[in-house]
């Protein structure tokens, strides 16, 4: 069998057990497999960028996914203008001064020649720096947070349409990149991995304590919606007048219509951040990238600049991510800290890589609809099996409670199986890198 005809028939099995899942399910179900599994796809493709292209190991995920999250807010959510008023000009100012420490201990460090005049000198400005920051700015965070706390306690946003907040969290995203870029993609591949990792529970961290910032963890709710909502729907005349007429319920056919609306969305961004994927990858760059990943030292020793490359490669794969992460809190109509968990969806994220293929961009979005489908389906597939395997037993048996219990684990269970089989019999993935 031909690479090609594989390849397709790969695809069709995905989809077709996500018909089937329709079919036997609901379609609401199947629906928001694909949106999931759509976000996800892009991820992978970021992922996917930075290892399959250049070897870098970024188990910080989940922290650029959550600034894509953090720009809806920023962007989409209208300003709270008395908490502006109270202390916003309080919070920019002390935001400026902190930054404005950073930069001039920088320049210190580079103008100084090296010794301990260097040294205090940083260490002064530092300390000074530190000390009137945390003075502007901490009164005015009071301030702000202290400005009906039960329905708002933040700044709020800017009051933009909703899917510009889109490429502004690959824009944020990108930023953070660049800076954490600038400082780990020196390290070696095992401490890139720790570096990341932190950097990524201290993103986290900010989010879920700064209320001034997004609420933290009492959550920004009602976000801004690129569709209608579902109850506009069902009171619109015309809308309940054709769903009517096609024979379907006015509140099931609501519901479809705004996850196909958010499919058809996904897949037009998907495509083409697939398609930059695939033109990068054929280009001149993307050849480098690889040769680079394949041997530093010979890139380097034809003239490669090693570091820019790889700081390249970070952000552009960590701005995919951030867009990610905002179409997914777009989805949820809520930004929730608290859910982003980089252990358990970093994994996810390199798993549907993993599995894909790494290096092929088809093959981290086969591996993301693959994995999340199973994400979500083998749960309650583990339920079932458990009751059909327990139905014999006797009521109030500790063997079938146990049994019945274990079937929330099944989902991590799964994963670890599915990812042990593809690398003892597929190790490059379902679709290999050519």
């Amino acid at each position: 069998m031909s690479a090609p005809v594989k390849n397709t028939l790969l695809f069709v099995l995905v989809a077709a057990m996500i018909a089937i899942s329709g079919f036997m399910q609901s379609w609401n179900t199947a629906l928001l497999v694909i949106n999931m599994g759509l976000i996800s796809a892009i991820m992978a493709i970021g992922v996917n960028l930075q290892w399959g292209f250049a070897g870098l190991f970024n188990v910080g995920v989940m922290g650029f996914v959550a600034l894509g999250g953090l720009a809806v807010v920023l962007v989409s959510m209208p300003p709270v203008t008395e908490a502006w008023a109270e202390g916003g000009l309080g919070v920019i100012l002390g935001l400026l001064l902190g930054a404005a420490t950073v930069v001039a201990a920088v320049l210190v460090h580079k103008r100084l020649p090296k010794g301990r005049t260097r040294g205090l000198a940083m260490l002064a400005i530092l300390i000074g720096g530190f000390f009137v920051f945390r003075a502007v700015f901490d009164p005015g965070v009071a301030a702000v947070e202290a400005v009906n706390p039960a329905g708002t306690g933040y700044l709020g946003g800017l009051g933009l349409p909703v899917l510009l907040a889109w490429p502004a969290g690959g824009a944020l995203a990108a930023g953070a990149a660049w800076l954490i870029g600038k400082t780990a993609l020196g390290l070696r591949s095992d401490y890139l991995a720790i570096a990341t990792l932190g950097i990524a529970e201290i993103i986290i961290a900010v989010m879920k304590n700064e209320d001034w910032l997004a609420r933290g963890v009492k959550n920004v709710n009602g976000l801004p919606r690129p569709l209608p909502y579902e109850i506009d729907l069902q009171n619109d005349p015309g809308f309940v007048e054709r769903v009517t007429g096609l024979g379907l319920d006015p509140v099931t056919a609501s519901t479809l219509y705004v996850k196909l609306g958010y499919s058809v969305l996904f897949l037009v961004v998907l495509l083409v951040i697939l398609w930059m994927a695939q033109m990068a990858l054929k280009s001149p760059w993307g050849r480098m990238m690889r040769a680079i990943r394949d041997n530093e030292v010979a890139a380097e020793a034809m003239g490669k600049d090693v570091t820019r490359r790889h700081l390249q490669v970070f952000v552009l794969g960590s701005a995919i991510c951030g867009i990610a992460g905002a179409m997914m809190t777009t989805l949820d109509g809520q930004l929730t800290p608290g859910t982003y968990q980089p252990l358990r969806f970093t994994f996810l994220v390199w798993v549907m890589v993993i599995v894909g293929g790494s290096g092929n961009n088809f093959g981290a979005v086969l591996g993301a609809m693959l994995i999340w489908f199973l994400w979500v389906q083998v749960e309650p597939i583990g339920l079932w099996l458990m009751q059909l395997i327990t139905s014999g037993m006797a009521e109030g048996s500790a063997l079938k409670n146990h049994l019945l219990d274990s079937a929330a684990h099944m989902r991590l269970l799964t994963m670890g199986v599915i990812l042990l089989l593809v690398l003892r019999f597929s190790p490059r993935g379902l679709i290999p890198e050519k």
